[in-house]
């Protein structure tokens, strides 16, 4: 790994664990399991913790409105700069585009999930632009794949993984992608995990939501129930 940033990420202010208090910069984590369990939820969290560390924060929403995703992630982290935070709405229908919010976020916007094209200059423009401002650190999410691969396939969404975290692995940044396992068959879900350093799994046990952690540290962390 080349980057010139010692930053350490702590993700343990969400999740507890040893291990996620120094998640090193580059690192790629996948969010998986079946629908409704808090994957969405949990990704928002990890950006907000960051936001309110003074990093920069990208959500890639292929469900959502781009604006309601700030507002949700913001939600968390209220008294956070709301002008560390962007969004790639992959919903505008209507054409790419870019919008300045009086916040200070930013806003772009791509057809639907299947331009890639246009996705990729739109991550591109930001981290050039959070390169100019001179940050160190930056989290970037993307909720989510599953619907990305309804609207191409899974071969070209992991090359799209591929490309895009070692975009930020040599910006040392880190990068966090959900994954409706649900929706996708076994070969499918283990294609997309190889593109990413560690899984944080999750899953309904007893009428209870727990996610364990996979991939960084020595051993997988135990299940542990979210609140």
């Amino acid at each position: 790994m080349s980057n010139e940033t010692e930053h350490v990420y702590d993700l343990s202010g969400v999740l507890g664990g040893e291990a996620l208090s120094g998640v090193r910069p580059g690192t790629s984590i996948l969010l998986s399991g079946p629908s409704m369990t808090g994957k969405d939820a949990l990704l928002f969290e990890f950006l907000a913790h960051g936001v309110g560390r003074g990093e920069s924060g990208i959500i890639l929403t292929t469900e959502g409105e781009g604006e309601d995703t700030l507002r949700e992630i913001e939600s968390y982290t209220p008294d956070a700069d709301p002008s560390l935070l962007a969004a790639i709405d992959c919903r505008a229908r209507s054409g790419r585009e870019t919008e300045h919010l009086d916040s200070g976020a930013v806003v772009y916007r791509v057809v639907d999930p299947s331009d890639l094209t246009g996705i990729g200059i739109n991550i591109t423009t930001h981290l050039d632009r959070i390169r100019s401002s001179n940050a160190t650190a930056c989290r970037m999410g993307l909720t989510s794949l599953s619907t990305m691969v309804r609207y191409s396939d899974r071969e070209t969404v992991f090359k799209f993984c591929h490309v895009l975290l070692q975009r930020l692995e040599s910006a040392g940044f880190i990068g966090l992608c959900t994954l409706n396992s649900e929706a996708h068959d076994d070969q499918t879900v283990q294609v997309l995990k190889q593109a990413f350093d560690a899984n944080i799994e999750f899953r309904e046990h007893d009428g209870d939501r727990q996610v364990r952690v996979l991939g960084i540290g020595s051993q997988p962390s135990e299940w542990q129930t979210l609140g």
